[in-house]
């Protein structure tokens, strides 16, 4: 996840792109660490019959080993496989600073892979674990999480700009994620602040990218340039979705005995009224001049950025209004109530994986 905000802020800062990017390569170092550590896993436990891993492992083409595994060896060889397509794609339709393009969804594909694998081969371990042991793999298993939410923001960062922050349809989206990752690890986990501990690491993460980044200088290489930058240009002030979160995680403690329907009609309702609760006026601090700071990162903007754009005069697209936000209010309530649901279900599963 360092290399991909690395990346996004490079095309933002200083619009060249080559395969051999210093974030490049931090990518892709990654999903050759994916592969070769899982690869030894799959090996180890198909050649050797005293593997302690043989007795909870899976068999898949022959091959032996956690489940876990095989999902980020997978998940290694599709970025790697991103690479070269990313590479072609430019050389063919040109430089571009578009997140969502076939090779970046490939590489992403990876990504979240290599992390559910993770996920999978953490709480492989932690189902068959006892005491202190149980604990520390429970870090583990929460910080991943913490990744996945990161991963699949930074999928969106295009649609969920400030600017965006006063129309439902940005609430729609993060209901689409959220919920989803905040249910599934609360649930897989069983621990009382699951969701909270995962939003705490989203928070921290891009925080620190937030702040590390623009430390560093930066000249655009690539035209036009409508906004001259110095250094790079890093992601906004990470969304509060810790506040929800900490509001799940108070209602999945006090409806432990409902049914997973139930719960997931409440979470769905109790997200996205938090959400917008703490979301809307911190939106509208974000867009005042107290917040042009570094702390806050309200100051920095791609070369690319038009002068005369709502981003860079500090304006919110409009709301929606009539029938077009009675809509957007009614998909977002049922689309964070189905991924809740979605996500409580296959948490439900996950707590029986041992392989």
């Amino acid at each position: 996840m360092t290399g991909v905000h690395w990346d996004i802020s490079w095309h933002r800062s200083i619009g060249r792109d080559a395969f051999l990017t210093p974030a490049h390569i931090d990518i892709y170092f990654c999903g050759i660490l994916a592969g070769l550590a899982c690869g030894y896993l799959i090996l180890s436990t198909t050649f050797h019959q005293s593997s302690p891993l043989r007795a909870a492992s899976v068999s898949l083409w022959g091959f032996r080993g956690p489940l876990g595994a095989f999902i980020s060896a997978w998940g290694g060889i599709a970025m790697l496989t991103s690479a070269p397509f990313d590479d072609w794609w430019h050389s063919a339709y040109g430089l571009d600073v578009k997140i969502i393009s076939p090779p970046h969804m490939i590489l992403a594909a990876g990504f979240l892979a290599v992390h559910l694998g993770a996920l999978i081969l953490i709480l492989g371990q932690m189902n068959r674990a006892q005491g202190e042991h149980r604990v520390r793999l429970l870090r583990l298993f929460l910080y991943v999480g913490g990744m996945i939410l990161v991963s699949l923001t930074v999928l969106q960062m295009e649609m969920v700009y400030r600017t965006s922050m006063h129309t439902v349809h940005m609430y729609h989206l993060l209901a689409l994620v959220a919920p989803l990752v905040f249910a599934t690890i609360a649930r897989a986990s069983a621990y009382r602040w699951a969701a909270t501990s995962v939003a705490g690491v989203y928070m921290i993460c891009v925080l620190l990218m937030s702040w590390i980044l623009p430390m560093f200088p930066a000249e655009p290489k690539l035209g036009p340039v409508l906004h001259q930058i110095h250094e790079f240009t890093p992601p906004e002030f990470p969304l509060l979705l810790i506040v929800p979160a900490f509001a799940l995680d108070l209602v999945w403690q006090r409806t432990a005995r409902w049914g997973i329907f139930k719960q997931a009609a409440v979470s769905g309702i109790v997200f996205l009224a938090v959400f917008a609760a703490v979301q809307w006026p911190f939106a509208s601090f974000l867009m005042s001049p107290a917040a042009r700071n570094r702390f806050f990162g309200t100051t920095y903007f791609g070369y690319y950025t038009n002068p005369n754009s709502l981003y860079m005069r500090y304006r919110f697209l409009p709301m929606e209004s009539g029938a077009a936000l009675w809509k957007e209010l009614a998909f977002s309530i049922g689309t964070a109530t189905l991924t809740s649901l979605v996500g409580l279900a296959y948490g439900n599963r996950m707590r029986r994986i041992r392989r």
